[in-house]
């Protein structure tokens, strides 16, 4: 509590409250929130038109290729068993075709020595067949 010194009795308490720092503190916030107000509201509202259509439109098709080497060395062709030239013979008929090129799925058995999965990059990069995948054991 405050005291007013200039007063005859200089023991007696002023019962008055001094609002100034709460008008401060008023003003503040009606500013802040008048500068802040026009920021967060800075979206149109519009109302978007429906579309109905009779076909549904189809995934796009996804041309994957996965090349899995077994424990042994045998290369495979998605399911199929193919020798390493069958395999290069596949990777030009790949990188001959027009369009976008397929991702190509690198599966490597875990014994398996890591060059022998190098040796499929290496083919991979000599045809410029940049869209690969070493693909792994989740868990």
């Amino acid at each position: 509590m405050a005291r007013d010194f200039k007063r005859q009795n200089k023991l007696a308490v002023i019962s008055e409250l001094n609002v100034t720092p709460l008008i401060d503190l008023a003003f503040s916030l009606l500013i802040i929130f008048m500068i802040t107000t026009p920021v967060i509201e800075q979206y149109n509202r519009i109302d978007l038109p429906s579309q109905k259509t009779s076909q549904a439109q189809e995934p796009p098709m996804f041309n994957d290729q996965f090349i899995t080497i077994e424990a042994n060395g045998q290369f495979r062709w998605g399911k199929d068993a193919v020798t390493q030239g069958t395999l290069e013979a596949k990777l030009d008929e790949v990188a001959g075709t027009e369009g976008d090129q397929p991702t190509i799925h690198i599966r490597g058995d875990r014994s398996l020595p890591y060059q022998k999965i190098m040796d499929v990059v290496n083919m991979l990069k000599a045809r410029n067949l940049s869209k690969l995948s070493l693909d792994t054991k989740a868990g």
